[in-house]
């Protein structure tokens, strides 16, 4: 067991601990963190097509508290893993917070800007160790000769970024539309995704 271990599992529960305390919010957005089953019943008491169909039931409640928190926890699992992941880049390569973080801004046709975060990222400069920079300099080389990156390109990288996926379906077309995307911002700010 290593020195990190109990930091490491702390950084992946904390955040799926959130899910425990879940309650649905039935149409009745974020004020108050969700309706307990008393509130519940009496907002579908109070609607007589609700309340003739029985769905008012404490049964009811129970399905939307177990369906939103599954939602949840998957949410929570994927921010845990995500806070892991950073923290294990900064412990072992001696990066900070912010040289381990990685983001950028995209305009949606609504004419809004989203900020885009990925799970992290390594500059190969802020690599302070020298024997831990050479290394993973010959990572980003072996993975980029694996995915045939031209070496004119590969010569201008400083550095790498990265998307962690767990349980990723194949046919996500969404996803893989957003993974296209990241990588190529990547490639433009001169990082291997």
């Amino acid at each position: 067991m290593s020195k990190n271990d109990k930091k490491y599992l702390k950084i992946v529960l904390d955040p799926i601990r959130v899910s425990a305390e879940y309650k649905p919010k039935f149409g009745q957005g974020s004020k108050g963190g969700g309706l307990s089953l008393k509130k519940f019943q009496s907002l579908y008491q109070s609607d007589p097509f609700y309340c003739w169909f029985g769905l008012d039931n404490p049964l009811m409640y129970t399905v939307h508290k177990a369906a939103g928190g599954m939602t949840s926890v998957y949410r929570q699992i994927g921010i845990g893993c995500e806070k892991l992941f950073r923290t294990i880049l900064q412990d072992c390569l001696g990066l900070s917070v912010e040289d381990s973080s990685w983001s950028y801004e995209v305009h949606t046709a609504d004419g809004r800007v989203r900020k885009l975060h990925l799970d992290g990222r390594v500059p190969l400069d802020k690599i302070k160790d020298k024997v831990a920079r050479r290394r993973f300099r010959q990572w980003m080389k072996d993975s980029a000769s694996l995915i045939q990156v031209d070496s004119d390109v590969f010569s201008t990288l400083k550095g790498a970024v990265f998307e962690v996926r767990q349980g990723y379906k194949s046919k996500d077309s969404k996803r893989q539309n957003a993974d296209i995307a990241n990588a190529a911002t990547a490639y433009t700010k001169a990082y291997l995704p």
